[in-house]
């Protein structure tokens, strides 16, 4: 279906959502950190980013902020999936750029329905 980059820095979540993406017929890219995210996303240019916030270095607000500001990656939707689930949380991630914000953990079926209105499927 989508290829779709994972920026998360935890093992257990990154194995649990690549599973879950690869299961709903997706091909998944997973960096641990931001900045190597952001890399990522300038050179495979994927259908999708799902971005955590708490992440070493850059958080995902800020590269969220960067993604939606640089001009080759702008077109590409950031859906937030973090344990940070304050409704100020989801208003400033909304304000950095995301199309969307999912409260960690993700139902399946939930996430599944976002990521594809995303893709317009």
């Amino acid at each position: 279906m989508a290829k779709i980059l994972l920026i998360e820095d935890s093992p257990t979540d990154t194995a649990v959502l690549t599973q879950l993406l690869e299961r709903n017929g997706h091909e998944v890219l997973a960096c641990g950190n931001a900045e190597d995210g952001i890399e990522v996303a300038r050179r495979e240019l994927p259908a999708l980013v799902l971005m955590d916030v708490v992440l070493p270095g850059m958080n995902g607000f800020q590269a969220t902020r960067a993604l939606s500001r640089d001009a080759t990656t702008a077109a590409i939707p950031v859906l937030i999936v973090s344990t940070k689930g304050m409704e100020t949380d989801k208003a400033w991630g909304m304000r950095q750029g995301a199309k969307g914000y999912i409260v960690k953990p993700p139902v399946e079926s939930e996430l599944v329905e976002r990521i594809n209105a995303l893709l317009g499927g």
